[in-house]
């Protein structure tokens, strides 16, 4: 398992792995996994009854087949009762923190999802979920889900999974859990087993041409995870344009259970048209309150319990309450609880009263959809006007891509009563809001949107040849753009791309070739006067990417032999200055440990490699004969460890190449020792007249310059202030220059 350059922070919840920024889990890792290791025994199980897949199945479709288009339900909910207290094993750790576990198992599920309806969680302390397959959830701590006592986490894969409680002995008997509900998963609608796609083939992903007209709608929606089913929803703006996180779906879909256990899914959208592809699962918000419910329009308001941040790139969706007859309808919604689509119908709605089995509601009328149809799990979806306004959410229909008639939306101007107090009153009408790109359009803005065909990590490559896209955000039609870009922000070049850019529209644009050397380093794009004039707005104009070189580069091998418990071992390469290079681990279980190879690429200069073990045992000698070796291209070992350490060891090692040649290959230069951690001696044939010897940095700063006596023939340099890294070595004379590299390292 090998990672590039820049491995951020990752933290688990719901269904894949998930940025800190969702505020939902942070990480860690729990103890169960090495209990065995430790000497603890088994933890209690809750065994939960088996269910009538079947039955369960055919209920699932009389309930579509009456029209109503959600909850689409994925798994059966058993109501439990198990807390801290009274189920459980408790373990106490040597230091005096102490661990809860409990195993839930669900015979027969594909993944178990879980509700905890009491969850207070003191600083330190924190849960984990896991299953036998090494998939970790959380740590969740008190900050997972702000505001709320309660807690959801959407399905893990297995019929078998462990609850982990880790409390610090400082906060010891402050924590308050109590597992509520426990969703035993028989369908698999969010691909826990790689088999994401349960919508009909009619439907259209959002990434289409389809959607091109509705990107900003397209990040208002969300996919609800709520009692054993889901919806789909929508951010809705308010007249305040303050953020608040209002969100709209369906009454039919919150009938019951605990919204601040809910969890909502954003982006969750196929990077392909076709064929459908899995797109990200990170961006999740757990737990909402609700505000709204009334069966007369089938309408249900939410306030999630956070505001998705920037990285989300939330849009709150504008709205209109007039009750005016749409011309074209527009849906974005998640059919049967799969990746994000979008159907359109063209011609004009009409209105009904009409009871779809959850009472009679006011709603728009879809005759049939032209593009797309909804599907259960459609449920509480946005329809949106040819004015991009919201105007009502799905109640049901007999709508699907077998028989695509016949879909009926709660209308929003008969809602609008119970939703005033909290949007508030600005007239009939109001436009979406995009929080974090609020500038109106201007004639001239061009925008560069992406850096492209520039790797993180570049491997014995002297020049990088990216390319980047630039974007029409004005108004007016762009024939030219300049260019700029730099290195670490170094002398900057400048290009002109012309051509022809309507409105909204993208061009890719090739930079030149760049040339780069060894390190780490950040190529800076802006772009400025199109058509020759200012740029109205200059904050989508410039990117930045980093990325390493390795340039000359060498190859260098780990062999890493692990004991038999791996998912105990990780470990890093990281540049003196602490640039995270390359990181492996957790491993497998495995009798007799498992063998690892990893090839680095490498320039010159100084690296730590750094290997950690969870159980604080080192990875020898009672579980296996654990151990490492570093080498160089020609076979030289560079690091040889036994593997007998505690949690942590790390070995610092330096790369070095051949001398570099002046116009003449004037000296035999032997600077040594090389690496040095400080003093070093240079040794050469006589110079001659007006010696000299240079050390400079690999940007050719000088550091050291001084003569050499005629006829000498060594110099001894005290370096042990100097930072790590490579200097040049510098001997010239009468007869010309050699220079050679040094490694330095403290």
């Amino acid at each position: 398992m090998q990672r590039p350059l820049h491995l951020f922070l990752l933290v688990l919840l719901g269904i894949g792995v998930f940025p800190v920024q969702a505020q939902i889990a942070f990480g860690g890792r729990p103890y169960g996994p090495i209990g065995a290791k430790l000497g603890w025994g088994a933890p209690a199980t809750l065994e939960l009854p088996p269910i009538d897949v079947p039955a369960l199945m055919a209920e699932d479709a009389e309930r579509a087949a009456s029209g109503l288009k959600g909850p689409d339900r994925f798994g059966y909910v058993h109501d439990v009762r198990a807390a801290l207290e009274d189920r459980g094993t408790w373990t106490q750790l040597p230091n005096g923190d102490r661990t809860w576990r409990l195993v839930v198992h669900c015979p027969g599920a594909i993944g178990i999802g879980l509700a905890f309806d009491t969850y207070v969680v003191p600083d330190g302390a924190r849960l984990f979920v896991y299953n036998d397959m090494g998939e970790v959830r959380g740590g969740f701590t008190a900050a997972s889900n702000p505001g709320f006592q309660a807690l959801g986490v959407a399905p893990i894969p297995g019929d078998r999974i462990t609850i982990e409680y880790d409390e610090p002995a400082a906060v010891a008997g402050q924590g308050v859990i109590e597992l509520t509900q426990v969703t035993h998963a028989y369908r698999d609608p969010f691909g826990l087993l790689k088999n994401f796609g349960d919508s009909g083939p009619c439907n259209v992903n959002t990434i289409c041409p389809e959607g091109d007209d509705w990107r900003k709608e397209i990040r208002s929606v969300a996919l609800m995870i709520l009692n054993g089913g889901t919806c789909s929803g929508s951010l809705l703006n308010n007249c305040a344009q303050d953020s608040t996180p209002y969100f709209l779906s369906a009454n039919h879909c919150v009938g019951s259970g605990n919204p601040a256990t809910w969890v909502y899914r954003f982006l969750w959208e196929s990077p392909d048209c076709t064929p459908t592809a899995q797109g990200p699962t990170n961006f999740t918000v757990s737990g909402s309150t609700l505000l709204v419910n009334n069966s007369g329009s089938d309408v249900a308001l939410l306030e999630l319990s956070s505001r998705p941040p920037q990285n989300f790139q939330p849009y709150y969706a504008g709205w209109d309450k007039s009750g005016a007859t749409p011309q074209t309808e527009t849906c974005i919604h998640h059919p049967s609880g799969d990746i994000k689509k979008i159907s359109h119908n063209y011609d004009p709605a009409g209105q009904i009263n009409i009871d779809v089995g959850n009472g009679p509601a006011d709603c728009w009328h879809i005759p049939a959809w032209d593009v797309g149809t909804t599907e259960p799990g459609s449920s509480g979806s946005g329809l949106w006007n040819e004015n991009h306004h919201i105007i009502g959410q799905l109640y049901g229909g007999q709508a699907s891509c077998s028989n695509n008639v016949n879909d009926y939306f709660g209308r929003f101007d008969v809602s609008w009563p119970l939703l005033e107090p909290y949007l508030g009153q600005c007239g009939d009408t109001l436009p979406g809001l995009d929080p974090f790109n609020t500038n109106n359009p201007q004639s001239f803005d061009a925008a560069v949107t992406a850096i492209f065909d520039l790797s993180e990590y570049i491997c014995d490559e002297g020049e990088i040849e990216p390319y980047i896209t630039l974007k029409n955000n004005g108004l007016t039609t762009l024939t030219s753009i300049e260019v700029d870009y730099d290195i670490d922000g170094g002398p900057v070049a400048t290009v002109t791309w012309n051509g022809s850019l309507a409105s909204g529209l993208t061009a890719n644009f090739d930079l030149p070739a760049i040339p780069i050397t060894n390190g780490h380093h950040t190529l800076n794009v802006r772009c400025h006067d199109p058509n020759g004039t200012n740029d109205q707005n200059t904050a989508n104009d410039a990117r930045s990417k980093e990325f390493w070189a390795a340039f000359p580069a060498q190859t260098i091998t780990l062999m890493l032999q692990t004991d038999e418990y791996g998912s105990e071992t990780d470990w890093e390469l990281t540049d003196d200055l602490g640039n995270m290079l390359y990181a492996g681990g957790p491993y497998v279980d495995h009798a007799g440990g498992s063998a690892i190879e990893v090839d680095f690429c490498l320039g010159d200069g100084c690296y730590i490699f750094t290997i950690n073990d969870f159980a604080q045992d080192g990875i020898c000698c009672d579980y296996g004969d654990g151990h490492y070796t570093i080498s160089d291209s020609t076979g030289m070992v560079l690091v040889n460890s036994n593997g007998i350490f505690t949690d942590q060891e790390s070995y610092t090692f330096c790369l070095v190449g051949t001398s570099i040649h002046g116009p003449t290959d004037a000296y035999d230069v032997q600077v040594f020792p090389n690496p040095s951690s400080g003093t070093i001696t240079a040794r050469y044939p006589a110079p001659g007249a007006d010696g000299r010897l240079r050390v400079t940095d690999l940007s050719g700063r000088t550091l050291y310059a001084g003569e050499l006596a005629k006829g000498s023939r060594e110099c001894v340099l005290d370096l042990g202030r100097w930072n790590s890294g490579i200097y040049l070595v510098e001997v010239a004379g009468e007869a010309g220059r050699s220079v050679t590299k040094l490694a330095l390292h403290r």
